[in-house]
């Protein structure tokens, strides 16, 4: 229950997610001295807030009456993506895992980094050189260049050219090598990472591809050098790309 003096100490995010949560499942647009009533906040501060929000396409205005944006149903859909796929996906990873005894990952491609959106742990000895939801640099690992080699020409050129910062002394941090590296991704539908992020560690990863080619993301299984062999583990993860490949398309679970 907010009180009246909640106004007066809570921050801009608490003010504006009072805002949102002030609609209901059955609004048909509110008014701003609505809005402030719900949302027990002066009317002139709402004023503000939804300005800044239509600004944003967060709020959409008609007349005097306020609804909520089209934007936050995209960004809805961005959080159900990587819902659906990690729901589509852990029984391939849990077999590719029961395969290789050592971990695999999923992860999308967000801006120059990797998103960590599922793991299923290997052997209970290894560390996964990752947690769910970490950022890594996407030149960096075999995940970030399965999905880089079939990303539009201008996503690899905006990251080359903002400079690519090195992880480990074998990184690859030259645009040209790079690039070459994606060129033989894209033939061969896999992607090695030899130490390139995580010293002692080494990675296998292929793309999962929506409609048209698209990557929507990667799954890889990694481990210590001295016991994943790239040679031997490509063929399961392949396997386990195309598999998730065609649920995705699919929309199937088998």
């Amino acid at each position: 229950m907010r009180t009246a003096d909640w106004t007066t100490s809570v921050s801009v995010l608490d003010r504006v997610t009072a805002v949102f949560e002030a609609f209901g499942p059955q609004d048909d647009g509110l008014g701003v001295s609505e809005l402030a009533r719900r949302a027990n906040l002066p009317k002139s501060t709402v004023s503000r807030i939804v300005a800044e929000l239509v600004g944003q396409r967060l709020l959409d205005r008609d007349g005097d009456k306020v609804y909520l944006g089209i934007r936050l149903f995209e960004l809805g859909q961005t959080v159900e993506q990587p819902r659906r796929l990690r729901r589509l996906a852990l029984p391939v990873m849990t077999e590719l895992r029961n395969l290789t005894g050592q971990t695999v990952h999923l992860a999308v491609l967000d801006g120059a980094d990797v998103v960590m959106i599922a793991i299923v742990r290997g052997e209970p000895t290894t560390k996964p050189p990752a947690r769910v939801g970490q950022r890594l640099p996407a030149h960096a690992t075999a995940l970030g260049k399965a999905l880089l080699a079939y990303s539009p020409h201008e996503t690899v050129v905006g990251i080359s050219s903002a400079g690519l910062v090195p992880r480990t002394p074998q990184t690859i941090c030259d645009p040209v090598h790079l690039h070459q590296e994606l060129v033989e991704i894209r033939r061969t539908g896999l992607s090695v990472e030899r130490e390139e992020c995580v010293a002692d560690q080494v990675c296998v990863a292929s793309p999962i591809l929506g409609h048209g080619g698209a990557p929507w993301a990667a799954i890889s299984v990694s481990g210590p050098v001295t016991e994943l062999w790239p040679d031997r583990g490509a063929p399961a993860v392949r396997a386990a790309a195309l598999s998730l490949t065609r649920r995705v398309t699919t929309g199937r679970s088998a």
